[in-house]
């Protein structure tokens, strides 16, 4: 079977939803191919944050942020290289920054988001004022998470399915592009249920197809170097069908796929204990106060504290050897700070819920974190340190960490955590959260002791790598144009969201400042539309 329209989108997900709500606004008739059964992509079960510049929930808290701050630090930690692959990179960072800073914010709320007030400080860094980090917190979490965010979208394209200028094909997955004369001109899709072939044509084809982290031979063809070997027990963080698909197809009509090795991978994963995808992971979201502890039970050298650089983390877990990691906290800290990503991880922010949200100041972990204690294999709760890491040891499947070592550095901590004062350099970033109101309210415990014995029971979490995000991908111009290797456009294809590079093939450079992936999407399909609106005139 064979159809025509004007522009086909390639992926239902937060970016393909904003590329195809804009152009069936704009008049334009749009074929939306989506490989499984419901729309959103990864957008929904995210923990919905954007990557926002000197905004009204910001100015409230009494943060002084702006544009040229922000691309100081999106620069420094994106750590650009300096021949071609990063060009356009470069281009797409200035101009996310300065949409994140103009009128990125408002369009979104125009359709009714809205975000929590207390702005969140993610990716924080620990080095110097020009090192990699958010120098000022910029993660806004949208009230409603992921769905909330991807709700707008989703009732624009409803809307103009009814209205017929949306073909919604849900459960057909793209298998290859169609080239005509040097032009992507459409492609040819399966529908996986009855297994027929459609042939789709259009003036214009954008790819919105994801990334790689649910292929993990691609993942580990790509990994790099300087990251040390693959790990074995490797988590994921996506579901199966995010595999690159999409990447690889473009990629065989002419594309360019660059910054392959680029990924944002966690070292922070812990295995659910229900799991919806073949090793699904969840991200441990722990504050300040937990202790992190290599798989010998020693500390990360700082500034490896939890939340503070991803990259660096994760390569010095992964280049020693032995890749899984500990949070070791109590009770106390457990309540007050940890927290797991996802929306389904966060009902009280996820259905709106200001009783539930209240729930935070109680003197015990969240139910979903409660949930993990009571259920995961990774999660080792005793009253004393020997019995603590007797578990440890059984956990991992072998003798690692020595109760005399584990012991002698956690009295060092509270020793110093006791004094209110103190060297460490951990207690000194947890004094600083404490300055911030949102951290002091919902973050960080106002006793930093670790075996203490009130605070009791001990609890360690073994961590696990995981997959998640590619940061590379097909390498795109300021209007989503697809470009060759040579640089030129390949005519009449686009690209947006992860598959991009969440623009340009790599805006983040080498490191996320996290919130960027659905700002990423938001950006990118926005910029494309509108290129895709002035090219067909």
């Amino acid at each position: 079977m064979t159809t025509q329209t004007d522009v086909i989108v390639i992926g239902a997900g937060l970016a393909g939803l904003v590329v195809a709500a804009e152009l069936a606004d704009a008049g334009r008739r749009v074929m939306l191919l989506e490989g499984q059964a419901t729309l959103g992509g990864q957008a929904t079960w995210s923990l919905g944050g954007v990557f926002l510049v000197d905004t009204p929930e910001q100015r409230r808290l009494g943060i002084r942020d702006g544009i040229d701050l922000a691309l100081d630090d999106w620069f420094a930690s994106a750590e650009f290289d300096d021949g071609p692959n990063d060009t356009w990179s470069r281009r797409w960072a200035r101009a996310y920054v300065e949409a994140a800073g103009t009128d990125l914010s408002p369009w979104l709320r125009s359709m009714g988001v809205s975000f929590f007030p207390l702005v969140q400080w993610a990716e924080r860094g620990g080095g110097l004022a020009d090192g990699p980090g958010n120098s000022a917190p910029r993660f806004h979490i949208v009230w409603g998470t992921g769905p909330g965010l991807v709700d707008p979208f989703l009732r624009r394209v409803e809307t103009r399915q009814s209205e017929g200028l949306v073909e919604l094909r849900l459960a057909h997955r793209v298998e290859r592009l169609v080239v005509d004369g040097g032009r992507v001109t459409g492609c040819i899709a399966r529908n996986t249920i009855d297994d027929t072939e459609v042939t789709a044509t259009a003036d214009a084809v954008v790819v919105a197809s994801g990334g790689i982290g649910g292929n993990h031979d691609l993942v580990r063809r790509w990994w790099p170097d300087d990251m040390g070997p693959v790990p074995d027990d490797m988590l994921q963080g996506v579901p199966d069908h995010v595999d690159g698909s999409g990447l690889l197809a473009a990629h065989a009509v002419g594309a360019n796929v660059i910054n392959t090795g680029r990924m944002w991978n966690y070292p922070e994963g812990l295995a659910h204990h229900t799991p919806v995808w073949r090793d699904h992971a969840v991200r441990v979201l722990a504050g300040p106060g937990s202790l992190w502890l290599d798989a010998h039970g020693r500390r990360l050298p700082p500034p490896l504290f939890p939340g503070v650089d991803t990259l660096s983390a994760l390569r010095h877990l992964t280049t020693a050897g032995n890749p899984h990691s500990w949070l070791l906290l109590n009770h106390r800290i457990a309540a007050a700070e940890l927290r797991l990503s996802g929306s389904v991880h966060n009902p009280d922010l996820t259905g709106r819920s200001v009783g539930l949200l209240l729930k935070r100041v109680l003197p015990r972990p969240s139910d979903p974190v409660q949930a993990f204690m009571d259920k995961s294999p990774d999660i080792v709760v005793a009253d004393e340190p020997a019995a603590l890491v007797a578990g440890m040891n059984k956990v991992a499947g072998d003798e690692l960490v020595d109760e005399t070592v584990l012991r002698r550095q956690v009295l060092a901590y509270d020793r110093q955590a006791a004094t209110g004062l103190g060297n460490d350099a951990q207690l000194a970033a947890v004094a600083t959260a404490r300055r911030y109101l949102p951290d002091k309210l919902m973050r960080t415990a106002n006793d930093q002791r670790i075996l203490d014995p009130a605070a009791r029971p001990l609890i360690a979490i073994r961590l696990r790598v995981f997959t998640r995000k590619t940061l590379g991908g097909l390498q795109t111009d300021l209007d989503g144009r697809v470009l060759r290797e040579d640089g030129e456009p390949l005519d009449g294809l686009y690209a947006v969201g992860e598959v991009a590079g969440f623009g340009g093939g790599g805006v983040h450079g080498h490191r996320s400042l996290e919130g960027t992936f659905l700002g990423g999407c938001l950006h990118s399909g926005l910029r494309a539309a509108r290129s895709i609106q002035t090219e067909l005139g």
